[in-house]
């Protein structure tokens, strides 16, 4: 048997940086602080948001039951911790995270993160910078504002899927509104998702 014939090549590309960076702001923990940990389970709340992440900055899109796929040729140790393998990472565990984190609060998690990184890399603050983007979605979303019921549902809803001005010039389409504001440099400082139709 050569010594070659043991040789296992796995690919880190562009994520080792991403993974440093994920790492000296402290994602994982900020997020492991405030969802918990269950030493029962194999992978934390922050690990897989980090693996989240990653693919996010991978340049891929898969539906969530093949998100493992993308870490299989990956040095997922290297990259996410000793003893932590791709199918640790399926749509199960991440349906769980997300719903977490939903509870939390979005916007309450992202300015944890985005103060973390301020205070580590002091970034200036002097001059930010707020838009907005609809995003277009497909699909019937019913929305019958006649109906009691039906309306006090979508009142309760975090956003109303609705026809607005298309940014994207598809008016035919419902949408959602994304607001973001940055600072001079483009880092993102506050983000929240609002109804289709405002303004």
């Amino acid at each position: 048997m050569s010594p070659t014939s043991e040789i296992k090549i796995k690919n880190i590309d562009h994520l080792g940086i991403v993974a440093g960076l994920i790492d000296e702001i402290g994602i994982v923990e900020i997020i492991n602080s405030k969802l918990g940990i269950d030493v029962r389970e194999k992978i934390s709340a922050g690990i897989l948001v980090k693996a989240i992440l990653m693919n996010g900055l991978g340049f891929v899109s898969r539906p969530l039951y093949l998100f493992s796929q993308f870490f299989e040729d990956k040095g997922i140790e290297t990259l996410l911790g000793t003893g932590i393998k791709a199918d640790y990472i399926n749509d199960d565990k991440i349906g769980r995270v997300m719903d977490k984190l939903y509870k939390y609060g979005l916007n309450k998690i992202f300015m944890e993160i985005v103060l973390a990184a301020i205070k580590k890399f002091q970034i200036d603050l002097k001059y930010a910078h707020l838009d907005s983007t609809s995003f277009h979605l497909h699909g019937e979303y019913k929305n019958p504002q006649n109906q009691k019921k039906e309306t006090e549902i979508i009142k309760s809803l975090p956003v109303n899927i609705t026809k607005g001005y298309s940014r994207d010039h598809r008016s035919d389409l419902k949408q959602v509104v994304c607001d973001v504001i940055v600072n001079s440099e483009g880092l993102p400082l506050y983000t929240r998702a609002g109804d289709g139709n405002e303004a």
